[in-house]
């Protein structure tokens, strides 16, 4: 993945970070960084902008992994 590409990718997951941390009703209470959650938060975002509004690659870039399967062989 390119330096932008990785920079996007943090970019999206501190935002969703923050997000929760603001929407947080028990401020007192500490949510700690967790991966799952925000990639939970992330889908769901996605599935508002992508495809509408721009590429899966351009809201939040990946490496896609082709499984090779009995039909490719």
């Amino acid at each position: 993945m390119t330096k932008k590409q990785i920079e996007r990718q943090d970019f999206v997951d501190n935002a969703i970070y923050q997000l929760i941390l603001d929407l947080n009703p028990l401020p007192y209470i500490r949510i700690e960084w967790d991966i799952e959650r925000i990639g939970r938060v992330r889908d769901a975002l996605e599935s508002i902008f992508v495809p509408k509004i721009c590429s899966k690659q351009l809201f939040y870039p990946s490496i896609e992994i082709h499984h090779q399967t009995e039909l490719d062989l």
